[in-house]
């Protein structure tokens, strides 16, 4: 997964889930614990997510990750970087079937005309 869609899918997730541990948000994300934690770190020392022990928990590694502003202005960002990239993505696949269907048809007819040359 792209660093960028990792960071996108890391944001969306704590937004719907801050209380998720690090362990469930690697699960979500289908990565490994360590890169979750180093994704994690990151994303709080820049300051787009503020993780604390807010719920006076006796268990001290049970905290809540809460975006920032600056952390949904980032995942905002991140969504419009994302979606230019799969309209992108998109056009290009049209295009490849378009001259699949071309090439699927060209000895045999258009399949609308009831053709064959065979």
């Amino acid at each position: 997964m792209p660093a960028d869609h990792l960071t996108l899918s890391a944001l969306r997730a704590l937004e719907r889930n801050p209380d998720l541990t690090q362990r469930q948000l690697a699960r979500e994300l289908g990565v490994r614990l360590g890169c979750t934690n180093y994704r994690v770190r990151a994303l709080v020392s820049r300051g787009p997510v503020n993780a604390g022990n807010f719920r006076r928990s006796t268990n001290k590694r049970a905290y809540l990750y809460k975006l920032t502003t600056a952390g949904i202005a980032e995942k905002a960002r991140l969504a419009a970087r994302f979606l230019r990239l799969k309209e992108q993505e998109y056009e290009k696949l049209l295009a490849e079937i378009e001259w699949l269907r071309i090439e699927a048809w060209a000895d045999q007819g258009t399949p609308e005309s009831g053709e064959s040359r065979t």
